[in-house]
C-alpha cells in the first residue's frame, strides 16, 4: 500500500515556511534552577535545607581546590 503524505504534515508546513523566506535559528533557554533534582528518583522535587547545605559545602570546597 502506497502512502502519500498530506500537505498539512509538519514537514510540508516547515517547507512552506522556509519557501516564504522564513529562517530557522537556534533558540535560547533559561538555565535550570539549582534546587531542582535532575535524577530519576527526585525529578522536579526541590532540595531540603540539609541537602542544599551539603551541596553548597561541596561547591565551596571545589572552588578552593580550583584556585
Amino acid at each position: 500500500m502506497k502512502t502519500v503524505p498530506k500537505p498539512t504534515t509538519d514537514d510540508a508546513l516547515i517547507q512552506a515556511f522556509l519557501d516564504k523566506g522564513g529562517k530557522v535559528k537556534k533558540g535560547e533557554t533559561k538555565p535550570q534552577p539549582h534546587d531542582l533534582g535532575l535524577s530519576k528518583n527526585v525529578w522536579g522535587n526541590k532540595l531540603t535545607k540539609e541537602e542544599k547545605a551539603a551541596r553548597d559545602a561541596v561547591d565551596v570546597e571545589t572552588a578552593k581546590l580550583k584556585k
